[in-house]
């Protein structure tokens, strides 16, 4: 095999045309490097970011790998003259050893169907555990309390008609867990060494993402895509011989001492039944409240953690755009643009903004009878009219106790103050109301140009304040005065506030060692639910984590 090349900071001014983008960069890269066309073999891009801080001149900054064709010495001399050439060594995901016959069938494994490994949710965490598990040659069982997405989906959209919650598939538990109606940002803030977050982009694009996933600095793979990568991955999942369990809720571990023997489930007609297994890999998601309880009763380690609270904001999605491209962005052919604002207040205390969807919506995330809470999605185009984000103010014992469960306990009380307040709808509120404590007539003339309304769900205006505490409030109009400053009409009056934010991540960690395991023997926690990831990206890759220690646990 040839060696390849790479070369950073190539800066390309915008517009650029996304079905030439490949070709315009090869003949920029030729160019700045003084090669014929030809001498550059197989170019691909390896990573594209937007540099926007000249609003007069925007940018879009790519490094390429290529192969070369000509003498050694003759590139040689490029990566000396020019250093932001090199050798392309690209961390790979280490290779997996399925165990196929020479047909291609798999081979029985030696371990007995008891020993299968069970996997509880199928989130991101979940499901690439169970992925890896299945390329290694195990066929694991996924246990998911919700439905499968084509049934999720179903459910979901007549909820946002007004029609009933189902409290065991709705936008938190289902196929695809929470994530599958996000955003559905695939960036995170690991330091990836091992290759996971190449490997987890490369098997979304395998099952129908766009390719750019690979190489664009903020991935995003919407929620409309999303759905069908998650269902192809299933069916694959199950030609090579594992099986997927919906509607039915993990109820506790079964034990001998300290090891696990199996594990109870029960079904949608309160039917209970006992599962043998020596391995269970458990990535609920962050909002499975009841079995965070049942599990502390079966007595593993737990412990309560911080996390964060507050509004959704809407905006145009042109005053976004205007304040960070300096102009409307489809004269340059720009994607709707982001932002991230961090701040802290007097007191000390972080607000920040949270999943940022530029072009989105946001949406009924209610999983509890009785209980509202918000999230914000976006489909792949982005092209709803309006921005939202998460406006959230960090939260911990000091506010919620210093009790295990407190910190749940604490959303849930801010999420049945939000349902008794719009009397089950998503109470909204204009900003300059909230921050006067006046609950006015709402008309929301700056938000609904077109018809469109950034809002997916039942919704009525009302009283926000009264949901959190007046420090937490105040905390909030403090920091949103600074983010004014930063992005201008942020803190605008006729902005929209939706509540209540609380499924920032989750409340509980539940304690595990170097091996991954828990104090109880064979269990796995692994996820957001579980307190180890945040996100999509981070959770999926946890779930390999966990997978490979487990591959390691049964080939020793």
């Amino acid at each position: 095999m040839n060696e390849i090349y790479k070369i950073d900071n190539i800066k390309i001014k915008s517009p650029v045309d996304r079905n030439k983008e490949t070709k315009i960069v090869a003949a920029v890269v030729a160019k700045k490097l003084k090669l014929c066309a030809d001498q550059l073999c197989d170019l691909f891009i390896v990573r594209r970011s937007l540099d926007a801080r000249k609003k007069n001149d925007i940018v879009w900054i790519y490094s390429a790998a290529f192969e070369f064709k000509g003498n050694r010495s003759e590139i040689e001399k490029i990566m000396r003259r020019n250093k932001e050439v090199s050798v392309y060594s690209p961390v790979k995901y280490k290779s997996v050893s399925v165990n196929l016959t020479e047909s291609g069938s798999l081979v029985d494994p030696s371990y007995s169907e008891s020993e299968r490994p069970v996997v509880v949710g199928s989130g991101p965490a979940g499901l690439f555990c169970a992925y890896r598990l299945c390329l290694d040659g195990y066929r694991p069982i996924v246990v998911e309390r919700g439905d499968s997405m084509e049934e999720r989906i179903r459910k979901v959209d007549s909820f946002f008609a007004g029609g009933e919650l189902d409290t065991d598939s709705n936008i938190q538990f289902g196929e695809g867990g929470a994530g599958t109606f996000s955003d559905g940002k695939l960036f995170s803030h690991l330091h990836d060494r091992s290759g996971r977050t190449e490997f987890i982009l490369k098997t979304f694009v395998d099952f129908g993402a766009d390719p750019d996933i690979l190489y664009d600095n903020k991935p995003h793979i919407g929620t409309d895509v999303l759905r069908k990568v998650i269902v192809n991955m299933r069916h694959a999942m199950e030609e090579t011989g594992a099986e997927f369990r919906f509607k039915t809720t993990f109820i506790e571990p079964v034990k001998n001492g300290d090891t696990l023997t199996g594990a109870r489930f029960m079904d949608r007609d309160g039917n209970v039944t006992e599962l043998e297994c020596s391995t269970l890999v458990f990535a609920p998601g962050h909002s499975a409240r009841d079995t965070f309880i049942n599990i502390h009763k079966a007595g593993l380690d737990m412990a309560s953690k911080p996390f964060a609270a507050g509004f959704r904001i809407m905006h145009s999605q042109g005053l976004i755009d205007m304040s960070q491209y300096g102009q409307e962005r489809s004269a340059l052919n720009l994607p709707p643009a982001d932002y991230k604002l961090t701040g802290h207040t007097a007191s000390g205390r972080a607000v920040y903004s949270f999943c940022m969807c530029p072009g989105g919506y946001v949406v009924n995330a209610s999983s509890e009878k009785g209980h509202l809470a918000v999230n914000g999605m976006s489909n792949r185009d982005r092209a709803s009219a309006f921005a939202n984000s998460a406006i959230v103010a960090g939260v911990s014992s000091e506010d919620f106790g210093g009790g295990l469960f407190d910190g749940m306990y604490f959303q849930q009380m801010l999420e049945k103050k939000a349902y008794e307040l719009a009397g089950g709808k998503i109470p909204v509120e204009c900003y300059g109301d909230y921050c006067e404590k006046k609950n006015a007539d709402f008309t929301a003339s700056s938000l609904t140009a077109g018809g469109d309304m950034p809002i997916k769900g039942m919704f009525e205006y009302s009283d926000l304040r009264s949901i959190l505490s007046e420090t937490l409030n105040n905390d909030i109009i403090e920091a949103m005065a600074y983010f004014g400053r930063k992005i201008h009409g942020f803190d605008d009056p006729e902005a929209l506030l939706a509540g209540v934010e609380t499924r920032t991540s989750s409340p509980i960690r539940i304690i595990r060692g170097e091996d991954l395991q828990s104090s109880l023997k064979g269990f796995y926690p692994c996820g957001e639910g579980a307190g180890y990831a945040g996100g999509i990206t981070s959770a999926a890759a946890d779930g390999l984590k966990v997978a490979e220690m487990i591959v390691q646990k049964l080939t020793d």
